[in-house]
This record gives structure tokens, C-alpha cells and sequence, in this order.
């Protein structure tokens, strides 16, 4: 995943701009179905935001069909189109 910085003074959310930058990096091919995405810790230090951002990052991206969440695993990133998800 490339490096990129969050605009704290977007009306758009941190959190929800950490998830765009992700969803880039999943449609792009740069993590594929079936790879973990960034833990939580990873997004903390990547972007210099809380926890409870990153957390609520992965979550916007579960919630959108992108990943799903294995405890004590991590994210993967789960094939929309077998999903049946569309944008």
C-alpha cells in the first residue's frame, strides 16, 4: 500500500478516508481477494491517527463488503463480485 496522508480538516472523516484509501488499493489489484489487509496497529502508525480510527476504518470497510474480520487473525479482503456486492 502506498503511502498517503489524511486531511484532518476535510469534511470527510478520517476514518472514512483511510477506508477510500484501502477500497484504491483493493480495486487497484495491490491487495488481492483472500490477503489480509493492514492491522489496526499498522493504520495507527501509517496515518498518525488513534485507534479507535483505525478501528472504526476496518469496520466501514466491513460494513461495505470489502473485508471480513477473523479474530485474533485480522481483515481479509473477501471477493465482492462472489458476494454478489456492487458500488
Amino acid at each position: 500500500m502506498s503511502e498517503r496522508e489524511v486531511d484532518h480538516e476535510s469534511e470527510t472523516p478520517v476514518y472514512v478516508q483511510i477506508a477510500a484509501y484501502v477500497i484504491t488499493d483493493i480495486e487497484k489489484g495491490e491487495i488481492p481477494v483472500g490477503r489480509r489487509i493492514p492491522s489496526e496497529s499498522a493504520l495507527v502508525q501509517r496515518y498518525g491517527v488513534a485507534r479507535e480510527t483505525a478501528r472504526a476504518a476496518v469496520r466501514h470497510l466491513r460494513e461495505r463488503g470489502y473485508v471480513r474480520t477473523v479474530p485474533q487473525r485480522g481483515s481479509f479482503v473477501i471477493d465482492r463480485t462472489a458476494a454478489g456486492a456492487e458500488d
